[in-house]
């Protein structure tokens, strides 16, 4: 009875509109009061929770983000990657891809990288005759990079709620979404050449040097992360508190993106992005407790196992349920809400929770840019003042080949898991 109640009660909510945060708030104590239990023990609870070392990670590496987005970090990885592609056709859908990786290894965002690169790469793509559907869609496409490469906070979040590894699923993370970054490279390279995409100027060795000297600073930051990690150097916190602490002086001193009066405005943005993830984090996390202690995860267990499905079966409808979660919510709701369910069945079945980490991601990357709620999708019709009918089908080619990606995430574990066994082992 009372999932059924859940279950009413939070897509009723969802239907009026309520942001995510106040659904999940407001179902775990509906629930906690139906079950006799004071709230003032789930507020404890919950403060446990988010007293973690882990999770402090998350707001600093929002912060280093939002220092690169106002620090003029985008326009350098832009001016590097255009630098070395220049006279290729299509150069610039082809920078867009490589300098949406570039900075996802730096963000740890898809939103915060779309729009980044939106905001700089959709008008000179637009000024130099590309269709607007097309630049709509590489920008969108390629800024879903952002929560798969390291650092991601989507697999920090994961780590947290699956108690695993961080470093080790940022390990998992690398090869999925260098392979995502080559098919989006490949498949705008022919497109370029089908449709007779504009050609870039060829610059002079001298001048390729130059930007990839101005661009250095930028790259140091993704660099001083994994050596600090993997280096055992820092845990993944110190790291993020660095990431943040050399973003604000390479943005600050090095690219001048704002003056030092602007510094509180811009700290200002990245409290108020990292308070919005915290409120829907606690929420979920509250939820979660109660999710546990109601004894579904165990019945769902059950339930699969009585099924016998095949490990290959599980995952096609594990994906599928995703997919279809994704037209509804966003990406730190669906993994605070169906994680602490599914991550009880993975043993039983024979799925490695790494590896099952990068499948969720990538679910994840998809639900950014499809309707209807793709926040991606939102981001560029916002700065580009363009219909959503017109920003889904330019993302459409590219949906289909994450579709692609992903069947070969799940179906090719060694994909994900080479990296992480070749540094720790099995």
């Amino acid at each position: 009875m009372s999932v059924v109640l859940l279950l009413l009660l939070f897509f009723g909510l969802l239907a009026l509109g309520m942001p995510i945060f106040l659904v999940l708030g407001l179902c775990a104590a509906v629930l906690y009061v139906a079950s006799g239990e004071p709230l003032v023990g789930v507020a404890q609870i919950v403060i446990d929770h988010l007293n973690s070392p882990t999770l402090m990670s998350l707001p600093l590496f929002v912060m280093a983000a939002t220092f690169m987005r106002h620090g003029g970090v985008a326009k350098a990885l832009v001016d590097v990657s255009a630098a070395w592609l220049g006279g290729i056709r299509g150069s610039l859908g082809l920078v867009t891809v490589v300098a949406c990786t570039l900075f996802a290894a730096i963000s740890g965002s898809s939103v915060a990288t779309a729009l980044a690169m939106g905001t700089i790469l959709l008008p000179a793509m637009i000024e130099k005759g590309y269709p607007r559907s097309f630049a709509l869609g590489v920008v969108g496409a390629s800024g879903t990079i952002g929560i798969v490469i390291p650092p991601s906070l989507a697999l920090i979040l994961y780590g947290i709620v699956a108690e695993q590894s961080v470093p080790r699923l940022f390990l998992a993370g690398l090869l999925p979404g260098l392979l995502q970054a080559t098919v989006f490279f490949c498949w705008v390279w022919y497109d370029a050449r089908r449709r007779k995409f504009p050609v870039e100027p060829k610059l002079p060795w001298a001048e390729r040097l130059r930007v990839t000297m101005r661009a250095i600073p930028a790259l140091i930051v993704p660099v001083i992360v994994l050596i600090g990690i993997y280096g055992g150097i820092v845990t993944v916190t110190e790291a993020a508190a660095i990431a943040a602490v050399v973003s604000l002086a390479v943005s600050l001193v090095y690219y001048r993106g704002f003056h030092w009066s602007e510094t509180l405005w811009v700290v200002a943005d990245a409290l108020k992005s990292a308070g919005a993830i915290m409120l829907i984090v606690a929420a979920a996390l509250a939820f979660g407790h109660w999710m546990t202690a109601s004894g579904v995860p165990a019945e769902l267990v059950k339930w699969v196992l009585a099924r016998h499905l095949a490990t290959w079966q599980f995952l096609l409808a594990i994906n599928v349920l995703l997919l279809v979660l994704g037209c509804f919510l966003e990406v730190i709701a669906t993994l605070l809400l169906v994680l602490p369910l599914l991550a009880p069945v993975l043993p039983a079945l024979g799925v490695d929770p790494v590896h099952f980490s990068i499948i969720f991601t990538h679910n994840m990357e998809i639900a950014l840019v499809h309707p209807p709620v793709g926040l991606n999708l939102f981001v560029l019709s916002t700065i580009s003042r363009a219909p959503i009918g017109e920003v889904i089908r330019g993302v459409l080619p590219f949906l289909i080949l994450l579709l692609i990606v992903l069947m070969i995430i799940t179906y090719v574990p060694a994909l994900t898991m080479w990296l992480p066994h070749a540094v720790y082992g099995d």
